[in-house]
């Protein structure tokens, strides 16, 4: 099945070659070919019931012409982000297995005005990739392990990347168009590097988390999983917008784009100030090493300028991410239908426990650690562990290092330092850079300060445009 791009599809709607239904049939033909049959890739965990239903009603539509940027697109969501179809909400987990929400979430929305068809929820790691560790990314005890379709046949456990994996896989599967992931911390950088896909992990705050099961509020965001830069871009303007139940969007005001397209620049590598600080690079004999030393050429070759920098790094362990899922969870957990059997941290923990083989497969390292949390969302300790976040990530790092070497960007392998600008709430976008000699895909992500998304948009469309790096992998 082709590989159809945002573009090619409205064009072939208004040119009457293909419709909305037909081209549903097909990813929900491919679906059932090889996400639990043939290779088995295990991404969907829920297909959207009324999907060809609400694509023969955007035909009708249609018949007066394309309403909107993702008009008659198929999306595939993770399986963190509500919405009211028929299909649960569980982020991998026993104890939401019938957790179906009362609205969509801000996201949903926001892609249904836009016109996009949502095909499908998206297997992930449990909690976001924090429940336990020594456990695979890409496994959830309801969802299963997702399986990286470049490595079909000799599964490497982790190589499909977390904790957007089955968005991850199902767009590299070919199972939809565009899907939607969330980041913490790598979320979307990992899988999509590891799916060689597009993927943009946003500025906090400039898409709303409203109906998305939380992590951490200080870090938690969606963004757009795409196999081109440019679907990447139509995505995310069209996730954007200000939420009045998630405050944190008010800063966007101003500077949110509803259309990132007119930063599709081929030339806008040419002139660029790169910083790469080599030390988040993998070992210089590695096939990693060397794909992400030919793309910084690349880069050099369409007139960027590389800048050798050194990022600050610390050894303080903070406990932000567990005191903030604790409370964000809580709060989550309270609203949730009595369908629901468990309101609270401490309820999951207990509900895990009575089947501990089955729905905590791996443990709850993660989860009890987060128990151990205050639930104050003023505790002292906290808020100096935020405060050492910032200052460390943003004031006396990536601000500082692109200031003084003034910079448009700092380079990274893949998720390699994606941590970094995860605790400032940056930006980050990254872009298929090549392949192993296994045949594993490697990214290369650049990385800037708060709403810089269409610099860095500007950047990747650049290096994809001159490389295209990107193949398609075969089952």
């Amino acid at each position: 099945m082709k590989e159809y791009t945002i573009t090619e599809i409205q064009l072939a709607y208004e040119a009457n070659q293909m419709t909305s239904v037909q081209l549903v049939q097909m990813y929900l033909d491919r679906i059932k070919a090889y996400n639990r049959n043939g290779p088995k890739i295990n991404a969907i965990v829920s297909v959207n019931p009324d999907a060809l239903k609400i694509a023969a009603e955007l035909d009708k539509v249609c018949e007066k012409g394309i309403r909107g940027p993702l008009h008659g697109i198929p999306v595939i969501l993770k399986d963190n982000i509500e919405t009211t179809d028929k299909m649960p909400t569980t982020a991998g987990s026993f104890a939401l297995e019938n957790n179906f929400a009362k609205d969509d979430s801000f996201v949903a929305k926001q892609l249904r005005q836009a016109g996009a068809i949502i095909l499908g929820k998206a297997n992930m790691s449990e909690w976001a990739y924090f429940m336990t560790e020594d456990v695979p990314s890409g496994y959830s005890g309801l969802g299963g392990q997702v399986l990286n379709p470049y490595g079909v046949g000799s599964f490497i456990a982790g190589s499909v990347g977390g904790s957007s994996s089955g968005s991850g896989a199902g767009i590299a599967s070919n199972f939809a168009a565009v899907a939607i992931g969330t980041e913490t911390s790598g979320s979307i950088l990992s899988p999509a590097s590891a799916n060689s896909l597009v993927g943009i992990k946003p500025t906090v705050g400039l898409v709303s988390r409203t109906g998305i099961i939380p992590l951490s509020h200080s870090q938690d965001t969606a963004g757009p999983m795409t196999r081109t830069v440019t679907d990447a871009a139509i995505t995310l303007g069209v996730i954007t917008g200000v939420d009045e139940m998630d405050p944190i969007t008010q800063a966007s005001q101003g500077k949110a784009l509803k259309d990132y397209t007119k930063h599709l620049i081929a030339e806008g590598l040419n002139g660029a100030r790169i910083g790469v600080d080599r030390s988040f690079l993998s070992a210089v004999d590695t096939d990693e090493r060397k794909i992400i030393e030919e793309a910084i050429e690349e880069i050099k070759s369409q007139g960027a300028i590389i800048e050798e920098v050194t990022i600050p790094k610390t050894s303080f362990t903070s406990i932000v991410l567990w005191h903030e899922f604790k409370h964000d969870i809580n709060a989550y957990l309270r609203k949730v239908s009595k369908e629901v059997p468990i309101k609270s941290l401490v309820d999951l923990i207990e509900f895990n426990k009575q089947d501990p083989d089955v729905r905590m497969k791996f443990g709850q390292i993660e989860l009890e650690k987060a128990q151990t949390m205050s639930d104050d969302p003023y505790d002292q300790t906290y808020l100096e562990h935020r405060e050492i976040d910032i200052r460390n990530s943003a004031n006396e790092g990536i601000d500082v290092v692109m200031a003084e070497n003034n910079l448009d960007a700092l380079l990274f392998e893949s998720n390699r330092g994606a941590a970094i600008p995860a605790k400032a709430g940056y930006p980050s976008i990254t872009i298929p850079a090549g392949y192993t000699t296994e045949g594993m895909p490697v990214g290369v992500t650049f990385s800037a300060k708060a709403y810089s998304e269409p610099r860095l948009i500007e950047l990747a469309y650049s290096y994809e445009q001159a490389t295209k790096k990107r193949v398609a992998p075969r089952f």
